[in-house]
């Protein structure tokens, strides 16, 4: 990359979701759609990074010279599942839709990331991407699979709070968020199961899930299992997950 002129914004890839058509009225749209939640670009937005969606792709050379060219990658949540062929299981009844284009677009966007040490932020499904890339494992489905734990899919909006998490000492997340406690909302049926190399829990439900991971290699690889983005609108302390991931895409961009 070429050496960027201090007042440009952190340019910041942010992954998104497919559809084959779309009805709109009494027409449909046969097109392929990509579409994110606003509420991503106005996080990214509001603590002065430069929001774009990355289209997926099928050529690793062009996922490559696409993350050649941002400062920083979010990986958005979906409404899908990982096929749980990347971390070599079959799958079970409960699991839920797979987006294959995606989830090949995710995957290798994040290699390449690691390669570069490129600042990364997953968020929910995003977190569990970051995982699976390092070679870990998911719960396909949290209720079959861990019966004991607690209901992580909140009938309630994802504004509202699902539990508390416990930030583990001397994480990144630590030391981005200065608290040992969280109130978070929970959206999902799926968790970290076995961690992929490289990376250490930083944050954990009352019932023992994973619900935050972090690279120990990396300068900002961060994922978390909750919605930031939904509550940084009214909490102090979400803000502070993506002024930090912008000011480290700030600092690559600028070459410090």
């Amino acid at each position: 990359m070429s050496q960027a002129h201090p007042s440009r914004l952190p340019l910041i890839g942010i992954t998104a979701d497919s559809s084959a058509c779309e009805q709109t009225g009494s027409k449909t749209n046969r097109e392929g759609l990509y579409s994110i939640p606003s509420r991503y670009c106005d996080a990214i937005e509001n603590a002065g990074g430069l929001p774009i969606i990355i289209p997926h792709s099928r050529s690793r050379t062009q996922i490559a010279h696409l993350l050649s060219r941002i400062d920083g990658l979010l990986i958005s949540g979906g409404g899908f599942d990982i096929d749980p062929a990347y971390y070599n299981e079959q799958p079970i009844s409960e699991l839920g839709e797979i987006n294959p284009q995606r989830t090949f677009t995710e995957l290798a966007s994040i290699n390449f990331g690691l390669d570069r040490d490129l600042p990364i932020l997953g968020i929910c499904g995003g977190a569990q991407a970051i995982n699976v890339a390092l070679g870990g494992s998911l719960y396909q489905d949290i209720a079959t699979q861990l019966p004991a734990a607690q209901k992580h899919q909140q009938e309630e909006h994802s504004d509202n709070y699902g539990h508390v998490v416990e930030v583990a000492q001397g994480t990144l997340l630590y030391k981005i968020c200065g608290r040992r406690k969280l109130s978070v909302n929970t959206t999902h049926h799926q968790a970290i199961r076995n961690l992929g190399k490289g990376l250490a829990v930083n944050a954990t439900a009352p019932d023992g899930l994973i619900e935050g991971i972090e690279s120990k290699k990396h300068a900002f690889v961060l994922g978390l299992q909750w919605h930031p983005e939904v509550l940084a609108r009214s909490e102090t302390v979400q803000r502070k997950i993506f002024s930090s991931f912008v000011l480290a895409c700030r600092r690559l961009h600028c070459g410090i």
